[in-house]
């Protein structure tokens, strides 16, 4: 690929790095911690939004056979019920065993928001892992094709259980209602949590087998359950949906290298359309009005989204494309990537920034499809070392509100980083082994 210049843009902070490299402000090290701690807890049910609550994320697995370096998309955006190809599944390699999970109770009836035509649930789902393992593969088998739209799998580690069954709990349906990810607390409130994230493999409509890297697999401690994000749409009907989940599972003494996530975030600062006007298109009363619906955490990530990207408190660059950089603080070997937005995405990039000033595309999503999350391996391990950057790049279209049925009824507002699908996020998402 022909060498390019850094393009200039915003650069993220150091999360993970060593600690010389952190930022020595003691506020500013509260901040970033706090704004991590949302992000992975992120993705919340809760329902005091116009248009529900969460985020949808993409899987840390993706097809075989996906694109090569970089990954490009130029699929149709924002839910077309678009046919996908289905990935076929592979034989079981010695060692490996299935472990199939069926929907609770059998099947499950959709039920979609008065008005609407939509359901996002949350089912969890218990493997009865009992020793510790690696997770190779997983399939997803669509018990009413009609309804199923996308669907995202979710690991909750054993300490994250209680609180899963607790939401479970708390629903009188099966499951519980999610926009996007299942809104459990993080595991880390600290920088070092960018390179952890509970996505395990992501679906459109179709299923079929989402495969790990070749030689690598995602370590499952013994008691980890997992959460199904179901989106069902309801244009063609209605009726029960009996969804299976198949994991491929090799013993802890495989020899598979343990995949990694890290994530690379970066602001929203989307004002209202020209000729657009509001109480909400003032950037305070949307932030003020995000922090009322999902709580204070949601205007500290507003803000901790500048301090890791070198932004501005008082004068944040405002515009429909965000661009954040991140160091690498260590050498390691990229083995997938992957892009989340909400509905008024319209492009997102992934570059890898070495030190000597060239780049390599490594994601490359023409047209975002909420709908079609799935991560793509690349063809080769891309060796990146310590002090080399990945950035992230993000375009909204502000239009978009007034031509998406779930948006347009909705006033017009600034739109920042947030859990509805009223609100945006830019999230670069890349898997990774250690050499």
């Amino acid at each position: 690929m022909t060498a390019r210049r850094r393009p200039d843009g915003q650069n993220g902070a150091v999360p993970g790095t060593r600690r010389r490299a952190r930022r020595s402000s003691a506020t500013r090290l509260f901040l970033s911690g706090l704004a991590v701690a949302a992000l992975i807890a992120g993705c919340t049910s809760a329902g005091g939004g116009p248009a529900g609550g969460g985020v949808s994320t993409a899987g840390a697995g993706a097809a075989a056979g996906a694109p090569s370096s970089p990954a490009t998309s130029a699929g149709s955006a924002h839910g077309d019920h678009a046919a996908a190809t289905t990935v076929a599944i592979a034989p079981l390699r010695p060692g490996e065993r299935w472990i199939t999970l069926p929907m609770p109770g059998g099947a499950y009836r959709p039920q979609a928001e008065s008005g609407g035509t939509d359901d996002y649930r949350c089912i969890l789902l218990d493997p009865k892992i009992a020793s510790d393992a690696f997770l190779s593969g997983v399939v997803l088998e669509p018990g009413n094709p009609n309804l199923v739209h996308h669907a995202i799998l979710y690991r909750v580690d054993p300490e994250q259980v209680a609180a899963a069954k607790a939401k479970d709990a708390g629903d009188p349906r099966l499951g519980w209602s999610c926009f996007g990810g299942p809104g459990l607390p993080g595991n880390s409130a600290d920088l070092g949590g960018l390179n952890s994230a509970p996505w395990v493999a992501a679906w459109a409509t179709s299923g079929g087998e989402q495969r790990f890297a070749a030689g690598t697999g995602q370590r499952t401690r013994a008691g980890t359950q997992v959460i199904l994000q179901m989106h069902y749409n309801l244009l063609n009907g209605d009726g029960a949906d009996s969804t299976t989940v198949k994991l491929r599972v090799a013993p802890a003494g495989a020899r598979l290298q343990p995949l990694q996530t890290l994530l690379l975030p970066a602001p929203v600062e989307l004002p209202c359309p020209a000729g657009q006007s509001g109480p909400l298109c003032d950037r305070t009363a949307s932030v003020v009005d995000v922090m009322r619906r999902f709580g204070q955490d949601s205007g500290r990530v507003v803000a901790g989204l500048q301090l890791l990207c070198d932004g501005s408190f008082s004068n944040p660059r405002a515009g429909s494309t965000q661009s954040c950089g991140r160091p690498v603080g260590e050498t390691m070997q990229l083995r997938a990537v992957a892009g989340h937005m909400h509905l008024l995405g319209r492009s997102i990039q992934i570059d890898l920034q070495r030190q000597d000033g060239t780049s390599r595309r490594l994601l490359d999503i023409k047209t975002w499809n909420f709908d079609d999350q799935r991560a793509t391996v690349l063809s080769e391990p891309i060796t990146v070392h310590a002090g080399d950057r990945l950035r992230v790049t993000c375009t909204h279209d502000a239009s978009l509100r007034r031509k998406l049925p779930a948006l347009a009824k909705l006033p017009p507002r600034y739109v920042v980083w947030g859990e509805g699908s009223s609100d945006e996020m830019c999230l670069g998402i890349v898997s990774y082994t250690q050499p």
